[in-house]
């Protein structure tokens, strides 16, 4: 009979960031009466194994893990099964001869399925005649499918050694790799959405706007959050390089109210999420109720998993993912969302990069036109000029000199509008012609505009141009005083607006917090926001879309595109009472 005297696993060490278990250390005691050569082949594969004989030292030390001995060595110690040992090492084992008939087995492989323990006889059968045939004894290694119960088993297959004319066997090892295959299988899933996420097609990019593009962002984001990871309450927020502060760019299944929430990547009354912005740290929450750092977020969340955006080693923001269940998130959850994360943060940092980069091009195709262009136009001013000189010398005839000077005139305007289009973002175009009409439009007559812009010329061109046409425009510097002015409405202390037109990026707010405010002040109120480039670092445009934005402007726009929107959003609400 065999025992065995179970003694301590060994500590598990890191290598390059894993942890990795050592070897179990085995000893077998002999004292004459085991079959050490059939145990020894068994457990080579698995442990470090040494013989002790009856004249050896008493077996164990600080680094054995386990002492396999003859249960009649062992005083007060009843017999047990002889595969004691081998029954609590979590795989299965067996000794089988070559028609994969078991001579023995431990527990483990016995509550194996019929089915498997026939194909796995079925192997043995193989596997023998191969050994036979080619003259090896190295082991050989197959998967096995159980579909019945959805596992996946590694099976290791060895001969055993034995003495000439006795029958040979088969030592079968036995491992249920089910949950690292799916480990696995999802790890590569995450890898090949995160491939996805960035993939960004020729024709995609031709036909789509910064908008359009983040709202694709968007979807992939929530169709692999849920199909990979089943995340379906979760936001994503973007840290505000200068202030710090949280920005909701995403949010998926948790209350608009969400979006309203002031975080700052600091450490008190920010939440997890500025706690995780700050440290760069995940952090799983598993009771709401008994964590202080929680922020209440979906309606009766218990629990939550917030993860840091990385871009290399520069936290750009959060993803926070809540469930109604308590401890709804593992160590492995927190692995997986780390791994889509920082795929998230790729995405998203290579859309604002794509702007910035067309954006730069953009303008520095117009300045290229507009260098080009500026010989000629000079030649055609100079020989105009000269024109002009000489019939004033000679004839001075007054048509001939209106019909130069008209040319003349044209090639300013030329010259003009070249520079606007080259300024980009800085200005507008059709001034002249917009400027010029005088008109007041029944549409826009008596209505209140709300204008915000930090570039002085273009805050006082949109003025004029709705003034002209018989609007009623309040022009702010700024985001900031825009704010106060929607909140003086909302206090009852300013009549309200009828329309907002604002900026994105400014020095103190941006376009989203605007909308927010106008929102506020007045729940209806229709809110054209304008950017350069579609440039929008915040996502403003995302965020207000999905909240009822009227219209977006990419500047330089025609002045007249802009009026179009006016007179479309002011046409669909109510005329003020007189």
């Amino acid at each position: 009979m065999v025992g065995a005297v179970s003694c301590h696993a060994p500590p598990a060490e890191e290598y390059g960031g894993v942890m990795v278990k050592n070897r179990l250390k085995l000893v077998i005691r002999d004292p004459g009466d085991l079959p050490v050569e059939d145990l020894e082949a068994l457990l080579r594969e698995h442990f470090d194994v040494t013989v002790l004989g009856p004249e050896d030292a008493p077996a164990g030390n600080g680094d054995t893990s386990a002492v396999v001995i003859s249960a009649g060595d062992v005083n007060g110690v009843s017999s047990g099964d002889a595969g004691a040992l081998l029954d609590a090492i979590g795989e299965g084992v067996c000794l089988a001869d070559t028609q994969g008939r078991a001579i023995w087995c431990n527990n483990w492989f016995a509550t194996l399925s019929r089915s498997v323990r026939a194909d796995l006889s079925v192997f043995c059968r193989e596997t023998s005649r191969w050994f036979e045939s080619n003259k090896s004894d190295r082991p050989r290694r197959f998967e096995l499918n159980d579909r019945g119960a959805e596992r996946i088993y590694d099976i290791e297959m060895s001969p055993v050694p034995v003495e000439k004319g006795e029958e040979a066997r088969m030592a079968l090892v036995v491992r249920d790799v089910t949950d690292a295959r799916r480990h696995r299988q999802k790890l590569e899933a995450l890898e090949r959405a995160g491939t996805e996420l960035i993939k960004l097609e020729r024709e995609q990019l031709r036909e789509m706007n910064m908008i359009e593009r983040l709202a694709l962002l968007e979807r992939k984001i929530i169709k692999f959050a849920h199909d990979l990871l089943r995340f379906d309450n979760f936001t994503i927020w973007l840290k505000d390089e200068k202030s710090g502060r949280l920005e909701c760019v995403m949010s998926r299944g948790l209350p608009a109210e969400i979006r309203g929430l002031q975080l700052h990547a600091e450490q008190e009354n920010n939440g997890i999420c500025g706690w995780v912005a700050l440290h760069g740290r995940s952090y799983i929450c598993n009771d709401t109720e008994n964590d202080r750092l929680f922020l209440p977020g979906m309606a009766n969340a218990r629990s939550s998993l917030t993860v840091p955006l990385r871009l290399l080693d520069q936290v750009i923001g959060v993803m926070d993912i809540e469930s109604a269940e308590p401890n709804a998130f593992s160590d492995q959850d927190r692995q997986f969302a780390e791994l889509f994360a920082r795929h998230v943060a790729l995405a998203l940092h290579m859309l604002d990069a794509l702007v910035v980069e067309r954006s730069a091009t953009n303008q520095s195709a117009c300045d290229r036109v507009e260098g080009e262009l500026s010989g000629p136009l000079d030649d055609i001013i100079a020989e105009t000029d000269a024109a002009i000189r000489e019939v004033r010398a000679g004839d001075d005839d007054p048509e001939m000199i209106r019909h130069l000077t008209r040319i003349r005139d044209d090639v300013d305007a030329i010259r003009t509008r070249m520079r606007n289009v080259a300024a980009g973002p800085q200005t507008l175009l059709g001034i002249d012609r917009a400027m010029a009409v005088r008109e007041r439009d029944p549409v826009l007559s008596g209505r209140r505009v709300l204008v915000a812009d930090d570039e002085q010329k273009i805050r006082r061109v949109l003025g004029d141009v709705l003034r002209h046409r018989g609007c009623e425009v309040s022009v702010c510097a700024d985001g900031g005083k825009a704010i106060e002015e929607l909140e003086r409405v909302a206090r009852g202390e300013l009549a309200p607006f009828d329309l907002i037109i604002s900026d994105i990026k400014m020095p103190d707010r941006n376009g989203y917090e605007v909308f927010s405010a106008a929102r506020k002040a007045m729940a209806e109120v229709p809110v054209i926001l304008m950017t350069g480039f579609g440039y929008d670092p915040h996502h403003s445009i995302v965020r207000a879309s999905q909240e009822g934005l009227r219209a977006v402007l990419f500047k330089p726009f025609q002045i007249e595109r802009m009026v179009d929107e006016v007179r479309k959003a002011l046409a669909e609400t109510q005329q003020p009472d007189a």
